[in-house]
């Protein structure tokens, strides 16, 4: 199938083949008949599957086949972190140079010029709007973004933006649209929050569901069995000597780890940079783009903040901990062997949490390599994935003596 079987216009598909797409991924190949219907979609399809252009392309055809702009909000498109959306209007902008669609991404860290940018577009309208909830919540409570107009709404990485908490920030956006619109869920996972959400927002939807839980073929798996005071070591001795590797992601749980990481890679001489919602937005985009560029080998980042990064051609991801979720395990690794290339993923593995990795290996169907720690690093911990520890800082006898919570809470009130 190529691009020409959607029946796109002439403009559109003239900028598919300038910028080099040749033939639908199968999240695209999909979905975009389904929206060119102007029906509602929750898809599900995993990171690096094309869902981005799943969801443009039959919009952008909209724009192109009416050879008109609006001077009003059509579109609007929710993703949860400022990078993702910066990459969608990056995609945007691609496309605009062919189609004259005009786009603006809503994102707060930058300066009073920015939001002045902002809110003229938000008040006077422009074609499409890629906001995050937080900095779009914030120009809506002042009274001037007009929604009225708006033909489709995205949610982009919706089950993320659950996680940071925005439900209640999504919620309070909708119900400032019209109820008449084309509503396009996608997620990188289906969890039943996401399906909650889904009944809230959307109208008979179709739905899709693409191979979430298989990672790609060309991804080479293992894994370390480490006690937690011997990451850091087996890290730089992983690193050390792979100057084969133009791009390595390490991903990490908390800000205070990326910094930790970060610090110990830079003091022994290798070519890193971080990201965190500690740095400001100028500093996390200048640190993305010179690991986009190569300038920078190694990037080490929270795994909310990197989920929207789309670089290409990842050679090596590590994750510095089990992932929470089986799923996110998936997506992690699916930033490396990518588009039939190759890669590799490894994972570090301590005592505790043995048991969520023995979940992702049921969840991927097959058992993951464990590696022998290199000698100078020293023995691990042993692999036993029934073992699954207690719940810290619990105990029936202190629950009897503490009390029942209901005069705990009566003796608060007081």
């Amino acid at each position: 199938m190529t691009f020409a079987d959607f029946n796109f216009s002439t403009s559109l598909l003239e900028a598919l083949s300038m910028m080099g797409f040749e033939t639908p991924t199968p999240i695209q190949e999909q979905a975009i008949p389904i929206i060119m219907e102007n029906k509602d979609i929750i898809a599900c399809a995993q990171t690096g599957t094309g869902k981005t252009g799943a969801f443009l392309l039959p919009i952008l055809n909209k724009f192109a086949s009416n050879n008109s702009n609006t001077n009003y909000i059509n579109t609007l498109i929710i993703a949860p972190t400022r990078e993702l959306a910066l990459q969608i209007d990056q995609q945007i902008e691609g496309f605009a140079y062919f189609l004259g669609v005009s786009s603006l991404p809503v994102y707060g860290g930058g300066d009073s010029t920015s939001w002045d940018q902002q809110k003229k577009a938000l008040s006077d309208g422009a074609d499409i709007i890629v906001a995050t909830p937080g900095r779009l919540i914030a120009h809506i409570n002042l009274g001037y973004v007009d929604f009225s107009h708006l033909e489709h709404l995205i949610l982009d990485e919706a089950d993320r933006m659950l996680d940071m908490g925005f439900h209640d920030d999504i919620m309070k956006i909708v119900n400032k649209l019209p109820k008449k619109r084309q509503t396009l869920l996608f997620s990188a996972t289906m969890p039943a929050k996401i399906r909650q959400l889904s009944k809230k927002l959307l109208n008979k939807p179709e739905q899709l569901n693409i191979a979430i839980s298989k990672p790609a073929e060309g991804v080479l798996q293992g894994a370390y069995m480490v006690y937690e005071n011997q990451k850091i070591d087996l890290i730089e001795n992983l690193l050390s000597g792979k100057k084969n590797y133009p791009s390595i992601l390490i991903f990490a749980s908390t800000k205070k780890k990326v910094r930790e990481i970060n610090q110990r890679l830079r003091g022994k001489d290798f070519v890193s940079a971080e990201i965190s919602s500690d740095l400001s937005q100028e500093e996390r985009e200048l640190a993305l783009r010179k690991f986009k560029s190569k300038k920078i080998q190694i990037l080490v980042a929270t795994d909310i903040l990197a989920r929207g990064i789309d670089i290409k051609e990842i050679s090596l991801v590590i994750n510095y901990e089990v992932p929470q979720d089986a799923e996110d395990y998936v997506h992690r690794i699916g930033r490396t062997a990518r588009a039939d290339a190759t890669g590799v993923a490894l994972t570090l593995i301590s005592e505790n949490v043995q048991y969520r990795f023995k979940q992702i290996e049921e969840l991927i169907g097959s058992e993951v390599m464990k590696i022998p720690n290199p000698p100078e690093i020293g023995s691990g911990p042993k692999y036993d994935p029934g073992h699954k520890p207690k719940r810290k800082g619990y105990s029936r006898n202190k629950r009897r003596r503490s009390g029942p919570r209901k005069s705990f809470r009566k003796n608060q009130k007081r």
